[in-house]
């Protein structure tokens, strides 16, 4: 279970600092209309690329894995709900799988917990 945990520790950490660092970078014309539709706006994208950063890192402290964990499925639930408002039903339903991952750590724990 410990190394199940780890690898989806590592999976999350990876995926939020990599989407983090993903809203500094300029955007496509895809990912342009796909924010626009979302309702989100260029100049708000730095603000979610620091939190989802610091998300990724939270994830690493015992302290911190739980209300890193929780933000997390937060986030990616708001995600939804914003594709759900925009028509968009295939995103909100790419996102279930990532929704699973924050909730299953929760259950397995912090994996270096002595």
């Amino acid at each position: 279970m410990k190394i199940i945990s780890i690898i989806l520790m590592i999976v999350s950490a990876f995926l939020s600092i990599k989407h983090g660092w993903d809203a500094f970078q300029p955007a496509t014309a895809e990912q342009t209309k796909m924010m626009g539709n979302l309702g989100i706006t260029p100049s708000v994208m730095p603000f979610f690329g620091v939190f989802s950063i610091v998300i990724g890192v939270m994830l690493f402290f015992a302290q911190t894995f739980f209300l890193s964990n929780v933000l997390n499925a937060i986030t990616i639930v708001l995600i939804m709900a914003l594709s759900l408002r925009a028509g968009d039903y295939k995103m909100a339903l790419i996102e279930i799988p990532f929704l699973t991952m924050p909730l299953i750590m929760i259950w397995l724990k912090y994996p270096f917990k002595f």
